[in-house]
């Protein structure tokens, strides 16, 4: 339980992004692992699949858009017709 704590707090009060989404997914793989220890193995596999997995993953597609340059998106260029 100190574990979850640690690894929640850690998660929103980090500033580097990137590791705020690498202690969100370790925090979800530690639920899993109570769920399983707890005996809802389907509970376990639910949130290893979307808490650690689908969630954790457009976390990090997210934040690779929000790191990119100003110049990579093309920025200056009118995509209004589009």
């Amino acid at each position: 339980m100190v574990t979850l704590w640690v690894l929640a707090v850690g998660a929103v009060s980090q500033a580097d992004l990137f590791k705020s989404v690498v202690l969100f997914v370790t925090m979800g793989v530690v639920v899993a692992v109570a769920w399983a220890r707890l005996g809802a193995a389907d509970l376990a596999m639910v949130e290893v699949a979307v808490g650690a997995g689908i969630t954790g993953a457009l976390f990090l597609n997210t934040l690779g858009h929000l790191e990119q340059r100003p110049g990579e998106r093309g920025e200056g260029e009118d995509t209004s017709h589009l």
